[in-house]
């Protein structure tokens, strides 16, 4: 995540929550504004010439209309310039003309300064969808740095069934911001270490909150400032190196995963044995090959050895404590526990084998 200096005025780099939108062509944009137009112009003219009757023209002794009279009464009409040679004389005429073709015309001139107004009103439509935004987030996911660990690790939240509605992205950078919305996730562009942005994120509601900046200062200072702002939810950050660990888990990560460490053991597994590297790197891509799940007991499995399972159980949840499967205390599988497993990356982590779809969770 980039820093930004100390001395740059306030309104430089205001944060701000920007909501991804759907991009469309300016001729797109262009040509609906031309269509939307000649719609009413054409409508207009057929509503004067198939009433006709109820109109006159003063510079024309027989006070008849033509169809070339109400192609230029609708222009001089709707243009507003009204120069009053051809006028409605019936009553229901004028009654049309207040409460049809008078919006009409308003709606005309507001196609023509088109460009105009939706610059003047996109900051109103920005305010309002926000706020919308801001109603419905809770229990959220905020992703602080939106490089490449932040988007690998919403790109692994997706394909395991997360919506990109869940995540708010805090990343000063606009090509991280240009990145997160074309993944159609919320930007709050501003600096994650400042208390401010963070509630512009909605951190105070949050269940989980992902920090991967590239530097472990500007971390432990933000695993402080959300630990601080909402204590209950659930850190995970990234370290550059190991020393700074221990410290980022005092300030309140409940997992630091060590990026240098883990690409150095990766690839001196790798060097050691290409197959179990490529064993590894497998595991570490997400929707390819073999993934590591979690999920449910089943109801079924309950009182068998995690050997005997038809998933690969590699580690059992009990009491929120992770034990590895060979560990005694879980040699018998209990109701309430939870099973760490590798299977095909094609199911579902959470989800039971194929067949067994419609058995029930062996809940404590």
């Amino acid at each position: 995540m980039t820093e930004t200096s100390a001395y740059a005025p306030r309104w430089a780099g205001v944060e701000q929550v920007a909501l991804p939108e759907t991009v469309r062509s300016p001729w797109w944009q262009l040509g609906r504004r031309l269509l939307a137009a000649l719609a009413i112009l054409v409508g207009t003219v057929l509503l004067v010439y198939l009433d006709r009757d109820a109109y006159a023209d003063n510079n024309d002794p027989t006070g008849q209309i033509s169809l070339m009279d109400a192609l230029y009464y609708t222009t001089v009409t709707l243009s507003t310039t009204g120069y009053g040679d051809i006028a409605p004389v019936a009553d229901h005429a004028r009654m049309i003309n207040a409460f049809i073709i008078t919006p009409a015309r308003i709606a005309f001139l507001v196609l023509l300064i088109g460009t105009t107004l939706e610059v003047l009103t996109k900051q109103g439509r920005d305010l309002i969808r926000v706020a919308r935004w801001r109603k419905k987030m809770s229990q959220h996911i905020v992703v602080v740095g939106y490089g490449t660990k932040g988007r690998s690790a919403v790109e692994t939240l997706l394909s395991n069934g997360a919506d990109p509605e869940e995540f708010v992205v805090v990343d000063p950078d606009p090509v991280a911001r240009s990145d997160a919305h074309s993944d159609g996730i919320a930007v709050v562009t501003g600096d994650a270490t400042r208390r401010e942005v963070l509630m512009r994120a909605g951190v105070k509601d949050a269940e989980q909150v992902i920090i991967t900046t590239n530097r472990d200062d500007s971390n432990v200072l933000t695993i402080l400032t959300v630990r601080q702002i909402n204590p209950e939810a659930w850190i995970v950050a990234a370290a550059r190196e190991r020393e700074n660990a221990p410290l980022m888990k005092q300030s309140g990560a409940d997992s630091v995963i060590t990026s240098a460490d883990a690409v150095g053991r990766l690839m001196g597994l790798s060097t050691i044995s290409p197959t179990l590297g490529s064993v590894m790197e497998d595991l570490l891509n997400s929707g390819i090959g073999l993934e590591v799940a979690e999920r449910d007991l089943l109801v079924n499995e309950v009182g068998k050895q995690p050997q005997q399972l038809a998933d690969q159980v590699i580690a059992v949840v009990r009491d929120e404590k992770v034990f590895r499967y060979f560990d005694p205390v879980v040699g018998t599988l209990s109701r309430g526990d939870r099973l760490v497993v590798v299977r095909a990356a094609k199911e579902l982590p959470w989800a039971p084998r194929p067949g067994t779809h419609g058995e029930d969770t062996a809940e404590a």
